[in-house]
């Protein structure tokens, strides 16, 4: 998923960009803009996405049962 082809454009992982805070992007072509804005401009930079967290198993609803053959 992180090195995939088709990304939804945003700010925040574009080369152009570099973070100035948590929710702004400074960009070489168009100054400050918020982390979801895009233009025409983009290009992918796959070091800056962050891949969302892998949700946690919840090992309460299994019992030992359910790992045996």
């Amino acid at each position: 998923m992180l090195f995939r082809k088709h990304v939804e454009p945003r700010c925040a992982y574009c080369e152009k960009g570099c973070p100035v805070s948590d929710t702004q992007v400074a960009c070489v072509k168009r100054g400050v803009m918020a982390m979801e804005d895009h233009c025409g401009a983009f290009r992918y930079d796959p070091l800056k996405r962050v891949p969302p967290r892998p949700v946690e198993l919840d090992t309460g609803k299994f019992s030992p049962e359910d790992f045996q053959l």
